[in-house]
């Protein structure tokens, strides 16, 4: 049994980047490992990114001699989420379904419950909507919540439901997680958002307030876009993506129909969830904004 002292996270980190905490605390001198010391243990560089002289990478360029520059340390938060969202992307085999719902009636119940919220005092955002549907949806598809072992050999299903939220934050990108969402209502999961975001953007999340998502949302809604390919966070299986809703023009019959649709993308490892399973994820998801107070059963 290992002996070291680290935080989920950290492991989560570790296990990522592909490094071994006993040979890291072994070499540094000590059992306490932080999600800083990561970055001098991580594996080598994959094939093809060095040179034959070195360990050098092909675009380790003076750039000062084509031009004036500047030079901006990363933080060492921020080189530890690189390392560890490159070793996803080099490891896993991700495939992204794009989809997109229609929102007219989500957006209707935040209207009518639009006073109730300015009475609680509670943020009834759209992506509260959006983490209700998703915990909903990962119950109906279990294969979406759950994990794949290292040895590629046994899928770990999970009998919870915790939802991680992206946050674009000065000093890094940071996920931190609500739990039990699948036994949350709207108004809870609305307060646990704005929290959970406001304490990010302070660097006042705890550890274990970030760790063992079931599947994370990376909502660009309120920036824009059309669509992206988000990348997957293991141990997690699947990353859903938000960007800005639209108005399409929808038929009905001969007669046309402005629609607000908002588009959803959904990366997945595709060693696990085939594509016909991330269109009926998607599907559904859809069939839950369509007809919201299904996500209250």
């Amino acid at each position: 049994m290992s002996n070291v002292t680290a935080s989920p996270t950290t492991r989560k980190l570790a296990h990522g980047m592909g490094v071994d905490l006993n040979a890291l605390a072994k070499r540094l001198g000590r059992t306490a490992i932080g999600p800083e010391d990561l970055e001098s243990g991580g594996p080598p560089a994959p094939a093809g990114q060095a040179t034959p002289q070195g360990d050098t990478p092909y675009w380790d360029v003076d750039h000062s001699q084509y031009g004036p520059v500047t030079d901006e340390p990363m933080s060492r938060f921020a080189q530890v989420a690189s390392a560890n969202l490159a070793a996803a992307n080099a490891l896993i085999p991700q495939v992204t379904h794009h989809d997109r719902a229609d929102i007219s009636a989500v957006e209707a119940l935040r209207a009518e419950l639009k006073p109730e919220a300015q009475a609680r005092g509670v943020k009834l955002t759209a992506l509260a909507f959006h983490v209700k549907a998703l915990a909903r949806a990962l119950r109906e598809f279990p294969r979406f919540n759950a994990s794949l072992t290292p040895d590629g050999k046994t899928l770990v299903l999970k009998d919870y439901v915790h939802i991680g939220i992206a946050v674009d934050t000065a000093h890094g990108l940071m996920v931190p997680v609500i739990r039990d969402a699948d036994r949350k209502g709207l108004w809870q999961i609305g307060a646990e958002i704005t929290d959970l975001a406001t304490r990010a953007q302070a660097r006042k999340i705890a550890p274990d307030e970030m760790g063992g998502a079931s599947m994370s949302i990376s909502n660009l809604g309120g920036i824009g876009g059309i669509g992206f390919t988000p990348i997957v966070n293991p141990p997690e299986l699947a990353i859903l993506g938000i960007t800005r809703t639209e108005t399409v023009t929808v038929w009905d019959g001969d007669t046309p129909r402005p629609v607000p649709m908002v588009p959803l993308d959904l990366s997945y490892d595709h060693r696990v969830i085939n594509g016909a399973d991330a269109a009926r994820f998607l599907a559904y998801l859809a069939q839950l904004f369509a007809d919201p107070r299904r996500m209250m059963v």
